[in-house]
């Protein structure tokens, strides 16, 4: 305990305090020192509040306007841009286009009313 000297008030120090030099974080994008006030945390990346930015715009991202994939941050406008699915959903995975079975079934119909 240390008394103040201004008001005679008792101050405590935390016990844990170590005098060890702390592990400095470096920021993901600009490889310098992160300072706990500037700190931010994004899919366990370390950046400076003015450093997480999209990859894309470099528009200036918080944590709940951005997107990543495979360690790169996007805004969400361009993620969907350029990560977006494209084309019919029932494509793919082996299966034939829905649109190819509706012929079929038109033929189908077409050739037993005939």
């Amino acid at each position: 305990e240390a008394k103040n000297n201004s008001g005679g008030s008792t101050v405590q120090r935390s016990k844990s305090f170590s005098l060890k030099a702390q592990v400095k974080e470096m920021c993901t994008a600009c490889q310098k020192t992160v300072y706990p006030m500037e700190r931010l945390v994004a899919d366990k990346f370390v950046f400076h509040n003015s450093c997480f930015c999209c990859k894309h715009c470099h528009a200036k991202l918080s944590l709940g306007s951005y997107a990543a994939l495979h360690g790169e941050f996007y805004c969400k406008p361009h993620f969907q841009q350029l990560f977006k699915s494209k084309g019919n959903y029932d494509e793919g995975f082996g299966r034939k286009q829905h649109k190819e079975l509706w012929v079929h079934k038109e033929v189908e119909s077409g050739t037993k009313s005939a």
